[in-house]
């Protein structure tokens, strides 16, 4: 049994080295006939915010509110699922919503989504390697935030018996089968954050 749900690709590597959530999202878009390029998503719709130095402490964005520096710098970070569900919304046509799948377990993910052809915007790792904390700085709430490394998003578009199908923007990879448990493990460790649009009620 194979199910693969038909997704223009985009490649990130070259224009958006660090914009995966982004180009992801736009995969997405792009597919339910929106016609909006990264570069407008990104321009548009994302909201991103860099550092700063206040009495010698760093100081920078919450993912969760805004992209961490830009998606055209390579040394940049990345964002987690409520700021890309906040540009969707502004990228999206009225009759259009988003569903946050955020800790849906992988079979609903299937089920309702992409057995129904609705791909999914999909945190996880690059490559699918070990997640392992980098750089951290101060919120504006003045908690410390640790960033968790090789986070990444993809689109996940189908499944076979043994593994999931991805549509993955980075360098260029295309339509990728990850093995099942090790897609989930990364999942997991990324928050088991996930994505939807789709027209309202459909």
């Amino acid at each position: 049994m194979v199910k693969l749900i038909p997704v223009p690709y985009i490649d990130q590597s070259e224009r958006w080295p660090t914009g995966c959530e982004s180009v992801s999202a736009v995969m997405a878009l792009n597919y339910l006939g929106v016609g909006i390029s990264p570069d407008d998503f990104i321009d548009g719709c994302l909201d991103t915010a860099g550092f700063e130095t206040r009495g010698g402490v760093l100081y920078g964005p919450d993912p969760n509110e805004a992209f961490v520096g830009s998606p055209y710098d390579a040394d940049s970070f990345g964002c987690y699922a409520p700021v890309i569900k906040k540009a969707l919304k502004k990228a999206l046509p009225d009759g259009y919503i988003v569903d946050d799948l955020t800790g849906a377990p992988m079979e609903t993910l299937v089920r309702d989504y992409i057995d129904r052809d609705i791909p999914v915007i999909f945190w996880a790792t690059i490559n699918m390697l070990d997640p392992y904390d980098g750089s951290s700085w101060k919120l504006d709430n003045g908690e410390k935030f640790t960033w968790r490394c090789n986070e990444h998003c993809l689109l996940l578009v189908g499944y076979d018996d043994d593994n999931y199908i991805f549509s993955d923007p980075w360098d260029n990879r295309g339509v990728t089968r990850i093995e099942k448990a090790l897609a989930e493990k990364r999942h997991s460790e990324m928050y088991s954050m996930a994505l939807a649009a789709l027209a309202a009620g459909g």
